[in-house]
């Protein structure tokens, strides 16, 4: 009964990539300056998978003999954003970055977009999620009017307060967004942010939603499913592909929820992937430059892996990997152009092997592929014969 169970650290990159000076994010190094930040960090679980054998990896102990298998990927796609990583993941490298708009989106994207929904807007400029509802959110309070807003991704983001747009409303609003959102505007992903409270202490709640775009290719996910396979999304997974190629999806409300519901799936009989995304990394520390936060939750991370281990059937592949950086000792608050760490573990997986560096993040796809015999059209190459006893 074969099984891969793919986690995503959202977020948790290890280094500026050689492009990294175009989106300018030289210096960048999340796990790296988390650790200098803090005067050392140990995640000695990971550690003892091969975290800190990875290649130019920094701030973590080497292990003589590690656990686990280990390396570091490359994105080739263009762009930085949770989109692109977790396609890319899956097996569709990008050729063309998604649009992206710092200075705000074109006035008649936004009289479109305001003529659909029947009601003004207000915002329409790039900021974090945290700042814009304390900029804006009194003015939203008042008049009614949805907060637009973007930033160095590739997202068209609405903020309501829960009170003056039920949920149900702004998860509308975004829905017409995403229909508006096409061509060459057809940014990656059109984002509700729900939020409560009152001036000087709103609060983003847990009902944000993704409305991204279907992938534009086929991805393992959906060679997969064709053949039979379950396919059994954890947190925002599902709305990153569109559910194209997922067969059950649960959302969460936080990193811990995250992994016990994978848990529980590790728990049922089936064959096929667990993939699972960690988002609170990214989300909640990494773009509130958090550094004490996200090293938190790194360790809360490294304390369940135990667990997670413990709950591997005969024939599963535990595969833990980013999809991008996202820096939270830097100045700005966006995503950031980094490797990210791959570590590997199963019954039947060799322990202390280097995969070195990988040259794109879908050599996970064309392993995913091996593994259960899917023969997908992925590009990237398998490093299952590496990892596995004969």
């Amino acid at each position: 009964m074969r099984r891969i169970v793919l986690i995503v650290l959202d977020s948790v990159g290890m280094g500026e990539l050689p492009d990294a000076a175009i989106y300018g994010d030289v210096g960048s190094d999340t796990l790296g300056n988390i650790s200098t930040a803090m005067g050392g960090l140990r995640l000695p679980n990971l550690e003892r998978l091969g975290l800190g054998n990875i290649d130019n990896i920094r701030g973590f102990n080497k292990y003589k003999s590690p656990d686990g298998c280990y390396g570091r990927m490359a994105e080739q796609s263009l762009g930085k954003d949770t989109t692109t990583g977790h396609w890319e993941i899956a097996g569709l490298i990008l050729d063309k970055a998604f649009p992206v708009y710092p200075s705000g989106f074109p006035r008649e994207i936004i009289e479109e977009f305001e003529s659909r929904i029947g009601i003004k807007t207000i915002g329409n400029f790039a900021a974090s999620g945290t700042q814009i509802i304390d900029m804006l959110g009194k003015e939203h309070v008042e008049t009614g009017y949805p907060i637009v807003y973007t930033s160095a991704d590739s997202v068209f983001q609405i903020a309501a307060h829960e009170d003056i747009v039920p949920v149900e409303k702004l998860y509308e609003m975004c829905s017409i967004a995403r229909t508006l959102l096409t061509g060459d505007h057809a940014v990656g992903r059109v984002i509700a942010r729900p939020f409560t409270g009152v001036q000087g202490s709103f609060k983003r709640t847990d009902r944000r939603r993704d409305f991204s775009l279907k992938p534009l290719r086929k991805t393992v996910l959906d060679y997969a499913k064709e053949s039979g396979f379950m396919v059994k999304a954890v947190g925002k997974i599902e709305d990153i592909y569109g559910g194209q190629g997922i067969t059950h999806a649960v959302h969460t409300h936080d990193n811990m929820d995250g992994i016990n519901r994978t848990l529980q799936y590790m728990s049922e009989s089936f064959e096929g992937i667990i993939f699972t995304n960690l988002v609170d990394f990214d989300m909640v520390y990494g773009h509130r430059n958090d550094a004490a936060g996200y090293a938190k939750a790194l360790i809360a991370f490294d304390d369940m892996v135990p667990e997670i281990i413990g709950k591997l059937k005969d024939e599963d592949i535990l595969i833990i990997t980013a999809d991008h950086g996202c820096d939270p000792t830097t100045q700005g608050t966006d995503h950031t152009r980094e490797y990210v760490p791959l570590l590997i573990y199963g019954k039947g997986v060799k322990s202390n092997i280097n995969l070195g560096t990988r040259n794109t993040f879908s050599d996970i796809a064309a392993t995913v592929s091996e593994y259960l015999g899917l023969n997908a059209q992925v590009p990237g190459i398998s490093f299952l014969s590496d990892i596995r006893h004969e």
